[in-house]
């Protein structure tokens, strides 16, 4: 074997070395998990409320018709986990309204289903230590002559335990909070198609 045929081979073999080497690297980078986003782990935290809820409802004026009213909640997470839905029933009050949380892009959104004939949207703002998740009014489609859906916190307390305030905006710009201090009355994996 010539030392020009030896260098070729050596040139080969290190090469053909170098490229699995690379393909190897490549292969445990694309299996590594993505980091989420603060927006995806506040989504992921809220789907943890999956279940069934029971509570009082208070309002902040008071309104009369909900004075000791009961409210339960049904949330489940659909769309293969790409959705979270939010029911709200009030004991004597017919209709409910329904609200959807899903990420649009960088961000966690809200589409509020109101009685009031509205959709507000609402976007997330992520808290740091992971126990309130706070929603801010984007905009109103639908007409706003009743007023509208403005904005919503929830508080995480532990795995039976949460609290929701609402705050509903009436013509002028007049506040009326909903506070919501709901226990679970089932487990969350119930009736989710995630």
């Amino acid at each position: 074997m010539t030392r020009k045929t030896k260098m070729i081979r050596f040139v080969l073999l290190t090469s053909l070395a170098s490229l699995s080497t690379l393909a190897v690297a490549q292969s445990d980078v694309q299996k590594a998990p993505a980091q989420k986003s603060g927006a995806e782990e506040s989504f992921d935290k809220l789907k943890t409320l999956a279940g069934s809820w029971v509570g009082q409802l208070t309002t902040m004026p008071p309104v009369p018709d909900m004075v000791g009213k009961l409210a339960q909640f049904s949330l489940r997470v659909t769309s293969r986990g790409h959705a979270f839905v939010h029911e709200l029933s009030v004991s004597g009050i017919p209709d409910h309204p329904v609200t959807m949380f899903y990420l649009d892009g960088d961000r966690l959104v809200l589409t509020h289903y109101c009685d009031a004939g509205n959709r507000p949207r609402m976007a997330a703002k992520v808290s740091e230590d992971g126990k309130t998740l706070e929603f801010d009014l984007l905009d109103v489609s639908g007409g706003n002559h009743k007023g509208h859906m403005h904005h919503a916190l929830f508080t995480f307390i532990d795995d039976d335990h949460h609290t929701e305030d609402w705050t509903y905006m009436l013509p002028g710009d007049q506040p009326i909070r909903a506070h919501f201090d709901l226990q679970r009355t089932n487990a969350g994996s119930v009736g989710s198609d995630n």
